[in-house]
């Protein structure tokens, strides 16, 4: 059989379909449920540049990954418009053979001077992270780094650039941001861009996560709902983490991640490659394999293709669904979302 029909299939019959690409841990925010301050001041050692993938890395590894079947390839970080060669990058996944769908995911502060770039290199989406709209909440929310007037002229030059329909992410904390979900409604409804609302998960080791602090999907829609008419939109493909529900006046759509309270492990395509090129099956996870070192060791092409296929096929995570088991990895074991991304 050729390789390239090879099942890239897990032990829940999970396909491989996307890949999230980590290329650089650092991020110029702080935001407290991700990379708080306490843990990472300014000074914190990050990963050396030497160690992270370079462009022809990473567009050798992706290509691998297409071969095995998946089609949408997602950039992150940290904060990936630190990268100062993330133009080559995309240019580089942009030109391979089976043209993946690509996006990045970004918290926008960067965006006036790079959304150009970036589009020119043959971006074709972007995701942005905005929790608030009240300057004061986005400020304490970002570890005091951020400003929110940057973050939304940053949309406005993604969104002149082309790089659209913009996705707009907003993690929800019980306490922190609530009161900003209706203004963001009312702010992007009619805009042609899609806001998301997340629940906030345990990830990574310094968050200080609680579930009191969660806020369900459905708290949130329902207080959508005293304001807007919504109707339920079917999804456009297995494994589509966000659900989603349109306005029925035709003023666009929202979307809902409930990784918490409707877990969506049974239908998770996602495979995570890290900075370092460590391969990680889930967002949880606490440990992954390392394909950079195979790549630099001098492994040929089926070489990478195999050890791929020996993880994947090996997967079977289901961490939101067992998240309130008695017996599940320990938080101090788990990998930073900010070296695997969101």
């Amino acid at each position: 059989m050729n390789i390239h029909e090879m099942a890239a299939l897990d032990k829940r019959q999970r396909p491989l379909a996307d890949l999230r690409i980590s290329v650089v841990d650092r991020c110029n925010f702080r935001c407290p449920y991700c990379m708080p301050e306490a843990s990472y001041p300014r000074d914190h050692a990050f990963m050396a540049s030497a160690a992270r993938m370079q462009v022809d890395e990473i567009a050798r590894l992706a290509g691998i990954f297409c071969s095995l079947g998946v089609r949408k390839l997602r950039l992150t970080g940290g904060e990936p418009l630190l990268r100062k060669d993330l133009p080559k990058i995309i240019a580089a996944l942009g030109a391979l053979p089976s043209a993946p769908d690509l996006a990045l995911t970004t918290n926008g502060s960067l965006l006036t001077r790079m959304a150009a770039p970036l589009a020119q290199a043959g971006l074709q989406r972007i995701t942005v992270s905005l929790d608030a709209l009240d300057p004061a909440v986005f400020s304490a929310m970002s570890g005091e780094h951020g400003q929110i007037e940057q973050v939304l002229a940053g949309i406005d030059a993604a969104a002149a650039v082309g790089l659209s329909p913009i996705k707009i992410n907003c993690v929800v904390q019980r306490g922190v941001n609530e009161q900003e979900i209706l203004p963001l409604v009312e702010h992007f409804r009619g805009s042609a861009h899609s806001l998301r609302f997340i629940e906030y998960m345990d990830v990574g080791t310094c968050n200080r996560w609680e579930r009191a602090a969660v806020v369900p999907s459905s708290e949130v829609l329902a207080r959508i709902q005293t304001r807007h008419a919504l109707e339920a939109v079917e999804p456009a493909y297995r494994g589509e983490v966000a659900v989603r529900y349109r306005f029925i006046d035709g003023a666009g759509e929202i979307g809902f991640i409930s990784s918490v309270s409707q877990p969506f492990c049974g239908d998770c395509t996602r495979a995570r490659l890290s900075a370092d090129g460590r391969l990680y099956t889930c967002l949880f996870a606490n440990r992954g394999f390392s394909l950079l070192e195979i790549l630099r060791g001098g492994g040929d092409d089926a070489d990478l293709r195999g050890a791929i296929l020996s993880v994947w096929r090996g997967r079977n995570d289901r961490y939101s669904e067992a998240r309130f088991d008695a017996v599940q990895a320990s938080p101090k074991d788990r990998i930073e979302m900010y070296r695997i991304g969101g």
